[in-house]
């Protein structure tokens, strides 16, 4: 490791130490805020896959849900979700998804669904792949709003930097003070970066990513440098550096 790399890996350790716990969860709006008490993977995923835009308005419409219509009929969940709409996802979007979970729920695990394509190769987009598919043949309902939510299933060579569902997995395996660690049967090495549009230019400005394309495998290439750092734990820095960007601590600061 080059000497500004190291320079760069001490003061990340040292702003992951500041961030990665329930205070610095709570210093600004996050989508994990509304997801963590429930303590619950399908009401993280859906508060994952909503997680796109500003990040108040996020949390402000997920604290809008009624998670117990999950439980419901879907008459009920009719009842329970009319009126919810969020950016590119209609009423009838917001109430489709909750009804594709309500089934998924009733038959599945979303573990042992993703393990079914992970565990072969210890491939998270394997995973995915089994998991993202399950949920369109669960429902056929489609429509522009409810398939940029779900996402396409990822090919061999996905554009998609898949932010939503890496952030998802990032909760759902990661057990420290920050995250869930939900599920035990997924590594921690084998997780990517759920790279949003603060992680990609902080991770450039931190000479961390040198790719100039928001996609897949700008992925790739910040998570093999952050292998680096940490091989057995890569994405313990994502929060650390999302909050960096989010806040603009790191033009304030002027120190990295």
């Amino acid at each position: 490791m080059n000497n500004n790399l190291s320079h760069i890996k001490n003061l990340l350790d040292i702003e992951a130490e500041r961030k990665n716990h329930n205070e610095g969860l709570m210093e600004a709006a996050d989508p994990l805020r509304v997801a963590k008490p429930y303590n619950n993977d399908v009401i993280a995923l859906i508060c994952a896959l909503f997680a796109y835009g500003n990040a108040k308005l996020i949390e402000k419409f997920l604290l809008s849900l009624d998670f117990s219509a999950l439980d419901d009929n879907e008459k009920t969940i009719e009842e329970k979700l009319q009126g919810r709409y969020y950016r590119f996802q209609t009423n009838e979007d917001v109430i489709e998804i909750f009804k594709t979970f309500a089934r998924f729920k009733k038959k599945h695990s979303l573990e042992d669904v993703f393990l079914k394509g992970y565990k072969a190769k210890e491939d998270i987009l394997d995973g995915l792949r089994e998991l993202i598919s399950m949920l369109y043949d669960i429902n056929p309902y489609r429509s522009n709003g409810y398939e940029f939510l779900i996402g396409k299933i990822p090919s061999c060579n996905p554009s998609s930097p898949y932010k939503r569902w890496n952030m998802f997995l990032r909760w759902m395996v990661r057990d420290d003070k920050l995250d869930m660690g939900l599920w035990k049967r997924v590594k921690k090495s084998s997780l990517l970066m759920p790279l949003d549009v603060h992680t990609f230019n902080v991770s450039k400005k931190l000479s961390l990513l040198n790719r100039k394309t928001y996609d897949f495998k700008a992925v790739l290439e910040l998570t093999q440098t952050l292998r680096g750092f940490d091989i057995n734990d890569p994405v313990r820095y994502d929060f650390a550096i999302y909050r960096l960007g989010q806040s603009k601590e790191i033009e304030k600061a002027g120190k990295i």
